[in-house]
């Protein structure tokens, strides 16, 4: 398929702009103008049709195929929470509005579904109080670790460590690191969670936070999590929860009931608002009691008189971690997507996705060596060194299985397990789409003993063959030069 720009035929447009009513002298200063032209394509707008429809359809996603990827919760979203967020009403508001005089009262609705999707969140993971305003997981991650750092600070505590599991996600440390904390990992054990013991001699009083995942990123739950807890109040060290799989205990279990102080969630995981393609995302982040005087600033605060509006008033607050209020539109869906489901739907999604990972994490586990064998929620982490020994390693899988029709699962994460290979089905898939999909694994687990050099040249019915991710990641160059 040609680019856009090898279509380009000189003096073919696409576009006819009318011409100006309003009589307006521009003068640009000769230094600001272009000494050649831009070198745009020039096309007719059925070259432009037919190339981006075309282009479409080589596009991946969870509305053409399975997307079973692991710790990323890549599940159908509902086109109801689409709907919404393109009414008029939302979707034409300017966001400086509400910071206008008088302009509150003209953005009413828009901040009420603020204040209440941050009140629902607050009854789902048990938190006494939730920002909206985090960007995504990471941006999340970060605004909790720096509250956990303003909660010390403001008792003249000067703690210098958090502590992570190694099967952590990589952004957990990442965080931590930036709010200038030094991160201690500790193992887990044989039943694939933080070893009780190694974090008992690795917590002391210059803890600041546990950061963990339940369940974490193998899809186990952690038995050992109470007494974490207390040993992590002993140490006036607070817990922080990364709300990554959320879809797995959701309306089961609640963070805040758990003990955790701090949990950032994705709301564009587990409530259906697409992340596909870099965003946008959303991360709110919820705190309990003795957090809430360093939320960031503005708040919406419901008055007296019914009405909402923005609160700066806060003299503790960490002060501004995002422009204006996040990203309404993805919490517009996510808003909706609760109200649609509603308690008993909510407690369905979770039911749902541990049943679907169980599923087949049953069909796969003779064919694929399976670490821990437990019973996981929501994901669960398979590894490819049966495959190994022919020489196939995960990297291998993922690719055969691009030319079976599915997106491949998350490979090489978490580090802890070798070739690893970690697949969530979500609560969103049929059982046909997962039978299809264990039997595209069992097959390519046969080709591995049979045939593995078949394998190693995977994918063969994809517009790109194998790419060398190394030098793509290293030597990325997105530039268009003719006739080069």
């Amino acid at each position: 398929m040609k680019l856009i720009y090898e279509k380009s035929s000189p003096g073919r447009k696409g576009v006819r702009p009318p011409e100006s009513d309003v009589f307006a002298k521009i003068e640009i200063p000769s230094a600001l103008m272009r000494k050649k032209p831009a070198e745009l394509p020039e096309v007719s707008e059925l070259d432009v049709v037919r190339h981006f429809t075309e282009l479409s359809r080589r596009n991946f996603g969870v509305d053409t195929n399975f997307y079973p990827l692991g710790s990323c919760t890549m599940k159908y979203n509902p086109k109801m929470c689409e709907q919404a967020a393109k009414m008029e009403g939302f979707a034409a508001l300017h966001p400086l509005l509400p910071q206008l005089r008088l302009g509150g009262m003209l953005t009413q609705g828009a901040l009420q579904i603020l204040h209440d999707c941050a009140a629902l969140l607050c009854e789902i993971t048990g938190m006494a109080e939730f920002t909206m305003q985090p960007m995504a997981g990471a941006h999340g991650e970060l605004t909790g670790i720096m509250l956990i750092a303003a909660y010390h600070n403001s008792r003249g505590s000067k703690k210098t460590k958090v502590i992570v599991p190694d099967s952590a996600h990589g952004t957990n440390p990442a965080s931590a690191a930036i709010a200038g904390y030094s991160v201690v990992t500790v193992k887990s054990n044989s039943r694939g969670v933080m070893d009780l013991e190694e974090f008992e001699k690795t917590l002391d009083d210059e803890t600041a936070a546990v950061m963990l995942t339940s369940p974490n990123t193998l899809g186990l739950f952690n038995a050992d999590l109470q007494r974490i807890v207390e040993l992590a109040r002993s140490k006036d060290a607070l817990m922080y929860y990364d709300g990554a799989n959320l879809n797995a205990i959701l309306g089961r279990c609640r963070p805040g009931d758990m003990g955790f102080d701090v949990v950032h969630l994705n709301l564009h995981k587990t409530f259906a608002t697409p992340h596909g393609g870099g965003g946008p995302g959303a991360g709110p982040v919820g705190v309990s009691e003795k957090l809430i005087p360093f939320l960031p600033i503005s708040r919406v605060v419901k008055r007296s008189d019914g009405t909402f509006a923005l609160d700066y008033d806060h003299p503790q607050s960490i002060g501004y971690i995002a422009p204006f209020y996040g990203n309404f539109g993805v919490i517009l869906k996510a808003y909706a997507y609760i109200l649609a489901l509603g308690r008993e739907g909510l407690v369905r999604v979770s039911e749902t996705a541990v049943l679907n990972a169980n599923y087949l994490m049953s069909k796969l586990k003779n064919a694929y060596e399976l670490p821990y064998d437990r019973t996981c929620k929501h994901e669960f982490v398979l590894s490819a060194s049966k495959q190994m020994k022919n020489g196939v390693r995960a990297l291998d899988i993922a690719k055969a299985l691009i030319d079976r029709g599915f997106h491949p699962p998350t490979v090489y994460f978490p580090l802890i397990v070798k070739e690893s290979i970690m697949i969530e089905p979500t609560e969103t898939e049929s059982k046909e789409t997962l039978d299809a999909f264990a039997e595209a694994m069992l097959e390519v687990a046969r080709i591995a003993d049979d045939n593995p050099e078949a394998l190693r040249a995977a994918p063969s019915t994809t517009p790109v063959s194998r790419l060398d991710e190394v030098k793509a990641v290293k030597k990325a160059d997105f530039a268009y030069i003719p006739n080069a």
